[in-house]
């Protein structure tokens, strides 16, 4: 992996305004001394996505996400560190130094980016055995299901021979070990064959991730081995949760939506047939993730799923994700014909856009999925009313009263049920379900005591918590204060131990003269320390007002002296409790302990001027 400077690293930070780089994929509004979006990581419905300019930080309240623009980058766009790196470098028009790879670069880069390579190399092998003699047998399968060579090339696709370690044989040719083609899920072991190819006699479907690489592959069979579908295995690369079958190219396709498929055939099938913003799971369920990176493109997805049992309960399925996303979900219509791909051969492109121009509803697909259970006649009476039962359960997952009025003024016309008694049982579930809230609790006088002094502990470490926090904050946005509190309180003052190592690297930025608290986040590498970190520079703008205290004008200054005090006292209290909990008998602990009792009289009468 190249290694760049870390001077080099803070120049491209630098240039790359974090409000800028996260302005053009997120919308943010500000508030205060800061900018506020909802969340691109996380589900959410009111921001709670904060990122601060003059810190070129990020935070998130929700999920607790944080970091400085090259994290941004990295996890938004799927990146590695030197992929962001070069990629904000690039748009700063920072010329990066050229590296050559010598053979001791190339066995020390990681895993991920030899994966990457590795895999790139069996894309360009299984591209070529396709246009081989030896894949004949894969181009008339894609030639009898009307694919043209265009569209073969536009997606890559490939097959793997029918020989059991043809492509192991090439990747170990290319200098790659045992270990590497396994881990990429490219070869199996075998105590007695050894490593063998994982797909054999396939046609092979490259899986791209949105930035064009190829992260994995998906084999059809050719003739009736099992499976008939064959995916990579989870790797470094590849998620297959995280990841949509064609969405590189769809996202670019310049509609206002997304149609979602089931299988690679359809995808390949619209997107000949001129429907370019089809995408498809890769072999599993579709999920929240896959809905959180079609949300970034576009709020409306079509399912074009297969028409069968399978398919209906797999769209039912999806549309409850995609609801709980506020993403707009509609369902077109496949019959007479099971999928997309046959649906096109048969019908044509035109016909399909009708289909789409007349997709169904999601909410009003899934009451008539409903409705389909039930025979309602003359023999079933209590059938009608179960049914509408259902429709009022429904119902009440609309929180907005306009949106829950219009679906049931338009079910009860559609089905023949009375919209007043449709409402009122709307309205008797919602009761219902607030009163079934309520948690009878019987428990001892003794557990009840031992629970009521855990919540005490518990509030007093929270409490000494947020006012660590609060300070390392307050000193962050306003140096100056930091002679205020001179010896008095210093970084072993903080009980926490990432705060206390936290303080002491913001008390050396100070003297410094140079404070720039994203060095100080960076200096952590476990994930959840950045967390933490991010949380501290954050910590003031989790409340109603999301407006820093000291940053704060409507605040007087007497007001924020108090805070101040407060907060320094309370440091000083809890110092000096862990310190009385922690010293021995020696007349050392005992005189440090003395010493930090007699500051804290001091601070308790000391009058601030902020």
């Amino acid at each position: 992996m190249p290694y760049y400077p870390q001077e080099l690293i803070e120049e491209i930070r630098e240039k790359n305004d974090i409000l800028d780089v996260i302005g053009s994929r997120v919308k943010l509004k500000k508030q205060g001394s800061y900018y506020f979006g909802l969340c691109p990581f996380h589900h959410e419905k009111s921001p709670s996505f904060a990122v601060t300019p003059s810190n070129q930080m990020f935070y998130c309240f929700g999920c607790h996400e944080s970091g400085n623009v090259v994290s941004f980058v990295m996890k938004y766009e799927n990146y590695t560190f030197t992929e962001a790196v070069q990629m904000l470098a690039e748009r700063a028009n920072i010329k990066l130094p050229e590296i050559r790879y010598t053979e001791e670069m190339r066995r020390e880069a990681d895993k991920r980016e030899r994966l990457m390579e590795i895999v790139y190399e069996a894309e360009k092998y299984f591209y070529h055995q396709l246009r081989s003699k030896d894949g004949e047998l894969g181009k008339k399968y894609l030639t009898d299901r009307a694919l043209t060579e265009e569209t073969m090339q536009h997606f890559g696709l490939g097959y793997s021979l029918q020989y059991s370690n043809d492509l192991v044989r090439y990747l170990k040719h290319k200098g790659y070990d045992d270990e590497l083609i396994r881990e990429s899920g490219l070869g199996i072991f075998y105590e007695r064959e050894g490593m063998t190819d994982k797909f054999i006699n396939r046609v092979m479907f490259p899986i791209q991730n949105i930035h064009d690489k190829v992260i994995g592959f998906g084999g059809r069979v050719m003739g009736d081995a099992k499976p008939k579908y064959l995916n990579s295995p989870e790797s470094e690369i590849f998620e297959k949760r995280k990841n949509l079958y064609g969405l590189n190219y769809a996202r670019v396709s310049r509609k206002d939506n997304f149609i979602l498929c089931e299988g690679y055939m359809d995808v390949i099938a619209l997107h000949q047939a001129g429907f370019n913003q089809a995408v498809a799971s890769l072999g599993t369920a579709f999920t929240p993730e896959q809905a959180m990176l079609l949300k970034r493109f576009s709020k409306n997805v079509l399912l074009a799923y297969d028409s069968d049992g399978a398919g209906v309960n797999a769209a039912l399925k999806a549309l409850a994700i995609l609801s709980e996303m506020d993403i707009n979900g509609r369902v077109i219509d496949m019959r007479p014909y099971k999928d997309p791909d046959e649906f096109i051969k048969n019908l044509g492109a035109e016909e399909f856009q009708k289909r789409i121009d007349h997709a169904e509803n999601g909410f009003l697909f899934e009451v008539r999925q409903r409705r389909a259970e039930y025979v309602i006649d003359a023999e079933h009476p209590d059938n009608k009313a179960a049914f509408a039962r259902d429709v009022a359960t429904m119902l009440c997952r609309f929180e907005e009263e306009i949106e829950r009025e219009s679906y049931l003024t338009s079910v009860s016309e559609q089905y023949g049920i009375d919209a007043g008694q449709l409402r009122k049982a709307v309205i008797s579930l919602a009761g219902r379900d607030a009163g079934n809230k309520k948690i009878l609790n019987l428990r001892t006088k003794d557990d009840s005591d031992r629970e009521i002094k855990a919540k005490k502990e518990e509030g007093a470490a929270a409490a000494a918590a947020k006012a660590q926090r609060l300070l390392l904050n307050w000193l962050a946005k306003r140096p100056e204060l930091f002679d205020h509190i001179g010896e008095d309180i210093t970084e072993e003052d903080f009980t926490d131990p990432l705060y206390r190592v936290v303080a002491g690297k913001l008390f050396d930025q100070i003297v410094a003269g140079k404070v720039t608290p994203v060095s100080i986040m960076d200096g952590f590498e476990d994930k959840e320390d950045q967390r933490r970190v991010g949380e501290i520079f954050f910590t003031e703008i989790g409340g109603p007002e999301r407006e820093g205290l000291m940053q704060s004008e409507e605040i007087s200054p007497e007001d924020k002296a108090k805070a101040f005090h407060d907060v320094i006292v309370n440091i000083k209290k809890n110092s000096i409790e862990k310190l009385a909990a922690e010293s021995g008998s020696s007349m050392e602990s005992l005189d440090k302990l003395l010493k930090a009792k007699r500051t804290l009289q001091v601070l308790e009468t000391k009058k601030y001027t902020i």
